[in-house]
C-alpha cells in the first residue's frame, strides 16, 4: 500500500555531514594554484568516485601512486587523512532527521560512499545507524545519478516513488530522482530544510 504521508530520503555527504577533500591538502599543498591543479589532475573526482562505486581504497591508492609516484605522500593522505575532509555534521539537517525518527517516521538514505569510509562513519556519526534503510553505492556497485540506485531503494524497502522526498546537494542527483518519480529538495546552503519539506507535505 502507498504511504499515507511523505517519506524522506536523505543524501549524506554535504546534506548531513560536511565533506570537502580540499581540507586534507591545505597544509600539504599550501599554494592555491598548485593545490587546485593536484585536485584536477591527480586525486580527481573521477578517481574518487571509483571508490564510491566499490573499488577498495588500497587498490585505488596503489593505481594512482603507480601513475604519479612523485605525489605518493599526497595521494596516500587522501585515504589516511580522509576524516579531515569531514569536519563535522550539518546540524539543522541532523536535527530534522532526529525529529522525524523521534516521532516514529521511517527515514531512508541513498549515498555515494566507499565501503571502508562508510563503515568508519557509522562509528564516528552514530545517527547514521538510525535509518530504516540505506543504499550505499559501494555496496551495490552503482552510483548516483544512475537511476538504478534509486530503484534499488524503492524495490528493497517497498516504497512508492511518488511518496518519497529526496534531499541531495547535487543537481544531477535531484534531476534523476525526479525522473524516477520522487519529489525532491535541492540542498544548497543557506536553506530552511523544514520549510522546504513543509511545502511538500512534511509536517515538522
Amino acid at each position: 500500500m502507498p504511504a499515507t504521508k511523505p517519506t524522506v530520503v536523505f543524501d549524506v555527504g554535504n546534506v548531513l555531514i560536511r565533506w570537502d577533500p580540499i581540507q586534507v591538502y591545505r597544509d600539504m599543498i599550501p599554494d592555491d594554484g598548485k593545490r587546485a591543479w593536484f585536485m584536477q589532475n591527480v586525486c580527481t573526482a573521477a578517481w574518487n568516485v571509483e571508490q564510491d562505486r566499490g573499488r577498495s581504497w588500497e587498490e585505488g591508492v596503489a593505481l594512482l601512486v603507480a601513475r604519479h609516484p612523485e605525489w605518493e605522500s599526497q595521494i596516500r593522505a587522501y585515504d589516511e587523512r580522509w576524516h579531515e575532509a569531514v569536519p563535522g555534521i550539518i546540524e539543522d539537517s541532523v536535527t530534522v532527521l532526529e525529529e522525524l525518527k523521534g516521532r516514529g517516521e521511517k527515514v531512508y538514505a541513498i549515498t555515494n560512499f566507499s565501503r571502508e569510509k562508510w563503515a568508519e562513519c557509522l562509528i564516528r556519526f552514530p545517527f547514521l545507524q538510525s535509518f530504516d534503510g540505506v543504499v550505499v553505492s559501494a555496496h551495490e556497485g552503482v552510483i548516483k545519478p544512475d537511476p538504478d540506485i534509486y530503484k534499488i531503494l524503492l524495490q528493497r524497502y517497498g516504497l512508492a516513488a511518488a511518496d518519497c522526498i529526496f534531499i541531495d546537494d547535487s543537481a544531477k542527483n535531484i534531476e534523476t530522482a525526479r525522473t524516477v518519480g520522487m519529489k525532491s529538495v535541492h540542498f544548497v546552503e543557506p536553506i530552511d530544510l523544514r520549510a522546504e519539506l513543509g511545502k511538500l507535505g512534511v509536517v515538522m
